[in-house]
């Protein structure tokens, strides 16, 4: 029984140096490592955009040319003219930033686009106008009050917001899933070739 609390008090006395000098240690850490400030605004706001047109654009080049035109019921969208809706609202946003007026309320009309690489490469036309007037504000012109309608406004700043729901809503979520079993691949990341296998076309 004696020796129970000898060998407590014992390993206490190895247990709290030891204790100390991790403490010691954190802290010295902690002083060397530097504060990173935060990203300026404008690199936030165009990190954003081009990350929505960068799944967009997976999204468009991943799925097959043949299932283009793939409704899942008759009264949707198809896959191409989703794309058509998500690209063509991204000039309803950018345009009033670049002094235009909103792109009209009507899409894009998918005999415009009749292959899939014209419609990619309108959607990527589309991410590139964009980038290009949110930086024409700078970092300054973040805040700057957008007018679309006399009683819709937006800052700059909520510009990708606004286009990552147009992109998510109408093209990601309707139809990525749904049509037909086919996957966007690179716009969900890696998947399994065994899973490959569940999802054959």
């Amino acid at each position: 029984m004696k020796r129970i609390p000898f060998l407590a008090i014992v390993l206490l006395a190895f247990a709290l140096p030891a204790h100390a000098q991790d403490a010691t240690k954190k802290d010295a850490m902690k002083k060397d490592a530097a504060v990173k400030p935060a990203d300026p605004e404008l690199k936030v706001v165009l990190d954003s955009w081009n990350e929505v047109g960068r799944k967009l654009i997976a999204m468009a080049e991943d799925f097959p040319e043949d299932k283009y035109d793939f409704k899942p019921t008759p009264a949707q969208r198809s896959f191409a003219e989703q794309l058509l809706h998500a690209a063509g609202s991204n000039y309803f946003f950018t345009n009033p930033v670049m002094g235009k007026e909103p792109q009209a309320a009507e899409d894009p009309k998918r005999d415009q686009y009749k292959s899939k690489a014209d419609i990619v490469r309108f959607v990527k036309k589309s991410f590139a106008d964009g980038a290009a007037a949110i930086q024409s504000k700078g970092e300054k012109g973040m805040t700057t009050e957008v007018v679309y309608f006399p009683d819709q406004k937006a800052r700059v700043l909520d510009i990708p917001t606004a286009s990552s729901n147009t992109a998510v809503n109408t093209t990601a979520s309707s139809l990525c899933t749904t049509a037909s079993q086919v996957l966007c691949r690179r716009s969900r990341g890696q998947r399994s070739k065994a899973r490959d296998q569940l999802w054959v076309v």
